[in-house]
């Protein structure tokens, strides 16, 4: 197998540095500005993962284009990091959002709306279990199911395998260590305990530690993406999956199945597309076309248990239990919701984005088998990501050891260079509705373009 060419890199990456500061002064002087109030230099932290030493900064997004401040316009396969993932604005998203604000009036106002049981409706029919409440992001939704999950079960522990991601949730900012315990991942910050005390870390794909964390009954919950996502695209094995299913079941143990990032699976994510059987699903970013929204569903049997333990205890679920909040399930959020589940991220999108995404995925094989290059590159549905490591990584750790970050710097600023964006975080390209062949095979040609001047 091939590798880098590290000198040829080094001297490319500072070339496509230059090139890329050249070419945005505005977008580097809103940064010096904004440097001057906002933390880290822009207004969330994640914003300064952008590749260049500054982010650029959006003037217009429509579809799968966004158009920086100095009129450069790019294919967006980063789309928000899955948030954008009906792509940006989409239509009909855009009109429920107007006739909610303009029309119906009122954005929140702490009362129901009938665009509530229509979407809990939908999921059910995506996802299998029939009870669900809204957050405001997927972080919450996790968050507030640990918590009904330590209820339920009246067990204090969670478990939940390293690397994977369920947003800032401190529980899950664990990784299993060499020697078999659990410990704080690399740059965790401020954890209020040790995560020892809250969690049992466990290793993707590997059976042995789900049995060691879950077989003295003290785990409520393993919490899992049903792929692992925020660290590259790391596959279930086959049986994996059933084996967590089948553990959870024996030790008592609730199952949540997280589909934040896997919803690119299709209509109803993994669950739907490999027929699994949560006991608890998590939503968030994507089903509201951008507007911000989470969502937690149980199993018939979890919603009984859950309201049981209500009866018997006095957990409060309505006021300071912490479980809520004030504009979660908010009136705009659902309409968004509504129009989004409806009319853009439909059962038949999905055909579509998953066929451009397998198109994409061959492309990138194609430069790397042209190569023989040591990388690999993993589909999950409508989502598609490249990694420096081949065979692909099967477990959290092995992805995180295949992180390269001059060789990503580069792949990331030489596309920004030829106008295609991909995920900041990683090297995830995301098919939209509004994504286009076309827009697939100028990724494969720049691709192509970059890789070969490092070989």
């Amino acid at each position: 197998m091939a590798d880098v060419d590290r000198t040829k890199l080094a001297a490319l990456l500072a070339s496509e540095r230059r090139t890329f500061a050249e070419a945005r002064p505005q977008s580097r002087a809103a940064a010096t500005e904004g440097a001057e109030h906002l933390i880290g230099g822009v207004p969330m932290t994640w914003m300064a993962k952008w590749a260049g030493g500054f982010p650029m900064y959006l003037a217009a997004a429509r579809g799968s284009r966004v158009t920086d401040l100095d009129g450069h316009t790019y294919i967006d396969f980063a789309l928000g990091d899955t948030g954008a993932m009906a792509g940006h604005s989409p239509a009909p998203t855009v009109a429920a959002i107007r006739r909610q604000v303009e029309e119906v009036g009122g954005v929140t106002a702490m009362l129901p709306t009938p665009d509530a049981a229509w979407v809990a409706a939908e999921l059910t029919r995506r996802f299998g279990v029939p009870r669900w409440s809204f957050a405001l992001t997927a972080t919450d939704a996790n968050r507030w199911a640990l918590r009904l999950a330590r209820l339920i079960t009246g067990r204090p522990l969670v478990a939940c395998f390293s690397y994977s991601y369920h947003g800032t949730v401190d529980e899950t900012f664990a990784v299993l260590a060499t020697d078999g315990s659990t410990v704080a991942r690399v740059g965790n910050v401020a954890p209020a305990v040790p995560p020892a005390q809250t969690t049992r870390a466990m290793e993707w794909n590997q059976l042995d530690t789900v049995e060691a964390a879950l077989a003295d009954g003290q785990v409520a919950v393993l919490i899992t993406e049903p792929a692992l996502t925020n660290i590259g695209i790391v596959l279930p094995e086959p049986g994996f999956l059933d084996g967590l299913r089948e553990i959870c079941d024996r030790t008592g143990t609730l199952l949540l199945i997280d589909e934040t990032h896997t919803l690119s699976a299709g209509p109803g994510g993994c669950t739907q597309a490999w027929g699994l059987r949560p006991d608890i699903v998590t939503l968030g970013k994507s089903f509201a076309g951008g507007i911000p929204i989470g969502a937690y569903g149980l199993s018939a049997e979890v919603a009984g248990r859950l309201q049981e333990r209500v009866d018997a205890t006095d957990a409060d679920l309505i006021d300071v239990g912490g479980v809520g909040g004030t504009l979660a399930g908010n009136a705009l959020s659902l309409a968004a919701a509504r129009a989004t589940l409806d009319e853009v991220l439909t059962d038949e999108s999905f055909v579509g984005m998953i066929d451009l995404a397998t198109r994409f995925t061959a492309g990138v094989q194609a430069t790397l088998d042209r190569h023989d290059l040591e990388w690999s590159v993993s589909q999950l549905g409508a989502r598609s990501e490249y990694r420096f490591a081949r065979p692909a990584p099967r477990t959290g750790t092995g992805s995180a050891e295949a992180h390269d970050d001059d060789i990503e710097e580069y792949l990331h600023l030489a596309l920004a260079n030829r106008g295609i964006l991909i995920t900041p975080f990683h090297n995830m390209a995301l098919m939209a509705p509004s994504t286009t062949a076309d827009d697939v095979d100028r990724h494969t040609a720049a691709f192509a373009e970059v890789v070969a001047a490092i070989c």
